[in-house]
């Protein structure tokens, strides 16, 4: 299996150098099925925050029901599903390690850039 560019059902929103964000659709084809994948680098790891937007499914249950489950076990179940076909899933997986590989430079370079910076401004000082 060959990786599509670009890849299919995946969609980079936004690219900071340190962290990146795409768009994971599901193969139904509704929105509020998406996954939102966000690739960060802060000075020490990575790491990866997958989210979705969930709606209750007020429609199959009463109003007091909700209100009831809600009272007695403190939150309301809710799920989301993704489906993805197999290149689709082929390709979500290499944009993550991808992504990973990126921001994981990225805050290498910048580490080693600002390391660099110190000991001239030391270097200074003396």
């Amino acid at each position: 299996m060959i990786v599509q560019t670009p890849a299919e059902g995946i969609m980079k929103t936004n690219d900071w150098g340190n962290s990146k964000v795409y768009r994971v659709t599901c193969e139904c084809g509704a929105s509020d099925h998406d996954h939102h994948v966000w690739v960060e680098a802060d000075g020490n790891d990575v790491s990866v925050t997958i989210y979705t937007t969930i709606k209750s499914n007020w429609w199959n249950k009463t109003r007091w029901h909700a209100i009831w489950t809600l009272l007695t076990k403190g939150y309301i179940d809710t799920e989301s599903t993704v489906i993805l076909k197999q290149q689709q899933a082929f390709n979500y997986a290499h944009t993550l390690l991808s992504a990973i590989e990126d921001v994981d430079n990225f805050r290498k370079e910048h580490k080693e850039k600002s390391a660099v910076a110190r000991l001239a401004e030391q270097g200074d000082c003396e």
